[in-house]
């Protein structure tokens, strides 16, 4: 699983509401049947169980992220290994893992960061 597959399986599929409209304009959500909530908790069920089937918790999906960025941070430091030590190994590959790797960890940053500043806005919630 690549680092833009994570972020998606974290995110979840970004889909328009009719509620966005209402709140963006200033006016009052109007309240949802309990029906509805119903419905939308029996269609989320079914989609939560293949996560944990899939990713399994929380921990493992970051556990599993930081893994493939230090697996492609370790793949960069060979390939600039094996291009300064004569190998056969290409200038264009070796920027190549090296740009990925860079890419790859300033989006773990970016994650480690919006974490950050989540759990500081939870602590700042009064209870």
């Amino acid at each position: 699983m690549d680092a833009l597959s994570a972020l998606k399986l974290v995110a979840g599929p970004q889909t328009a509401s009719p509620l966005s409209d209402v709140t963006q304009s200033g006016g009052l959500a109007p309240s949802i049947p309990t029906q509805e909530l119903e419905k939308l908790n029996s269609d989320l069920a079914p989609q939560s169980a293949t996560a944990t089937q899939a990713g399994g918790s929380f921990q493992n999906l970051l556990g599993s992220f930081v893994g493939e960025v230090n697996n492609q941070q370790i793949a960069a430091g060979d390939a600039l290994t094996g291009l300064m030590s004569g190998k056969n190994v290409s200038l264009h590959q070796a920027m190549i893992s090296m740009e990925e790797a860079n890419v790859s960890f300033q989006m773990m940053v970016e994650v480690r960061n919006r974490l950050l500043d989540s759990y500081q806005e939870l602590m700042r919630m009064q209870v």
